[in-house]
């Protein structure tokens, strides 16, 4: 059971719907409106159906979302598939906006140029995607210079062929409600693991990659930061941590590292997996951090499983799985 607590949380999502724009999805269906709630109850894509949802807590809403379905690459023969992506901002909305706009354009090519989906295609579409966020960065930094501060972490899901693709740089977490039948109850599986200094994990890996920095990882106010700075290892953006000819006035000195550095301090490099579909595989839901935050995997999988599909939520059964998209903003 999911707690009154949290419970009310999530509450905003249930809320009779009130027709609006859709403000911040990319390709299918038409989102509702309720107050700082953007939300779609149910959409259908090549493989089942969808809803999402995204909540503003900031003034400047820095975050991004994206649903494509259909062919993913440049031939309208296929394949077909769909991309979920979830761009977690922060610094500004440029870089999560950037990614929104570039990066599926970047699957299609490389897709085309494979002849066929795969990890490598995902893993050059990020870095291609990356590297012209660094150029725009180039082309802007002596007279906007705050860009090279401004980043996104970026989450991909891609169903295409019978295969689920996951593509993760950051902290943002995509769960899989899978039925287990002996137990007739939906348990969740989560596929894919955060990028953040708060796990040992990530933070062995920074002192690894970067053996003679003693402070690449800083523990201040209880919290693990990135050179005392950021708490992901891995984004899109954050040009100021990743080229030192960034590192320099006109930025603000507080997004300066005092000592110069060669290689990228943080990675734009995805940690990817790939997994079969399965009969039992019931429905999928991406989330930024804040949603985790409050959140369990399965408080969130019983959440969508036993609500109305009408609402923001439901289940669904594979090939009819339901894709869910769920983003809950910085508080």
């Amino acid at each position: 059971m999911v707690s009154t607590t949290l419970r009310r949380i999530v509450s905003p999502c249930w809320k009779p719907s009130v027709e609006g724009e859709n403000s911040s999805s990319g390709g299918v269906g038409n989102g509702r409106v309720d107050g700082l709630l953007w939300y779609e109850d149910s959409g259908e894509h090549v493989a089942g159906e969808f809803s999402m949802a995204v909540i503003q807590a900031n003034n400047l809403l820095e975050d991004h979302s994206q649903l494509e379905s259909g062919p993913i690459s440049s031939f309208k023969s296929g394949p077909h598939g769909t991309l979920v992506g979830i761009y977690d901002g922060h610094g500004g909305p440029e870089t999560a906006r950037f990614i929104n706009k570039h990066l599926f354009g970047h699957i299609k090519k490389f897709t085309t140029e494979n002849h066929g989906m795969s990890a490598d295609v995902i893993n050059k579409a990020f870095l291609a995607t990356e590297e012209d966020f660094l150029n725009l960065v180039r082309e802007q930094f002596e007279t906007k210079p705050q860009i090279a501060s401004v980043g996104s972490c970026c989450l991909v899901g891609i169903i295409c062929s019978g295969l689920l693709y996951i593509a993760n740089a950051g902290d943002s977490r995509v769960v899989l409600g899978r039925l287990e039948k002996a137990f007739k109850e939906v348990k969740a599986v989560q596929l894919s693991s955060e990028h953040n200094a708060s796990f040992e994990s990530v933070r062995e890996e920074l002192r690894s990659l970067h053996p003679d920095d003693p402070q690449i990882v800083v523990l201040r106010h209880k919290v693990w930061r990135v050179k005392g700075i950021i708490q992901i290892s891995r984004s899109i953006g954050d040009a100021y941590l990743k080229k030192p000819e960034f590192n320099r006035e006109p930025l603000l000195p507080k997004f300066r590292v005092p000592n110069s550095f060669e290689k990228p301090i943080l990675q734009a490099e995805p940690a990817i997996s790939v997994q079969k579909l399965r009969p039992e595989d019931q429905f999928l839901i991406f989330a930024s951090d804040g949603l985790w935050e409050h959140l369990s995997n399965q408080e969130a999988v019983n959440i969508v499983n036993t609500c109305p599909r009408n609402v923001f939520g439901g289940s669904g059964t594979y090939p009819q799985s339901h894709v869910r998209i769920g983003i809950r903003h910085e508080c």
